[in-house]
């Protein structure tokens, strides 16, 4: 059994105890107090996020369970609109095509029949063959993390930057390349157009060590601004 430790943030308070493996990959977001921390550090290191934090109060929490079904649920939300994501879902659960032996042992029309494209049926395939050690990745660097995942086909930068922020809770972890996040960006710094994903990583930087909670403000900004959801 790891030992733990306990740290302190940067306003005293007391930390939850966090293993040392923990410590080599980053803060991890466990609890919606966890949220609160880094929107009021953020809050209080730029004064636009104060501002876009008063408008969409709380955060959400956002974990979700790591492992095969948050990759397959990732897969099928590229690409298009949070409803359309939610109902091929409910379809894939309810015809039980949501573990990687029944994806490996499905056909290509059952998986149709619940709303994949062609595409996204060989990504689903791909994915359940990959054999990826889902426990390894919970205490492995981001890059690392980043490179496992996008080793297999379907699953870009993006997926895999999804994956590390909400189902491993990596604090410090950002999605640059999501449009929601350009654009809200683009609202809230005042910008004269979108920053592309090259320009959005820069401007992240200065948002450590709380990446993934910015990401989290960005997108209730986008919601409330927009009245709709950038990310499911």
């Amino acid at each position: 059994m790891q030992a733990k430790i306990v740290e302190k943030s940067y306003d005293n308070r007391i930390l939850e105890c966090k293993t040392h493996a923990e410590c080599e990959v980053g803060r991890i977001i466990r609890t919606a107090d966890c949220v609160a921390e880094g929107a009021a550090w953020l809050a209080a290191t730029e004064p636009r996020f104060a501002t876009a934090l008063a408008q969409t109060g709380p955060l959400p929490l956002r974990r979700r369970k790591d492992g095969f079904e948050a990759l397959l649920a990732a897969i099928v939300s590229q690409q298009v609109s949070v409803a359309a994501a939610d109902s091929i879902w409910r379809k894939l659960k309810t015809a039980r095509l949501t573990g990687p032996r029944k994806v490996a042992g499905a056909g290509e029309d059952d998986l149709r029949a619940c709303g994949l494209s062609r595409q996204k049926v060989r990504y689903a395939k791909a994915l359940a063959g990959a054999r990826l050690d889902y426990a390894a990745l919970r205490e492995a660097p981001e890059e690392t993390v980043v490179a496992e995942l996008t080793a297999v086909p379907g699953i870009g930068r993006w997926t895999a930057e999804i994956y590390a922020m909400f189902s491993l809770g990596r604090a410090d972890v950002f999605a640059p390349g999501d449009l929601a996040l350009h654009e809200a960006a683009r609202m809230l710094f005042e910008l004269e157009e979108r920053p592309n994903e090259k320009v959005l990583r820069q401007m992240a930087e200065a948002w450590s060590p709380w990446r993934g909670v910015a990401a989290r403000l960005l997108w209730a900004y986008f919601r409330v601004a927009k009245g709709r959801e950038g990310v499911g």
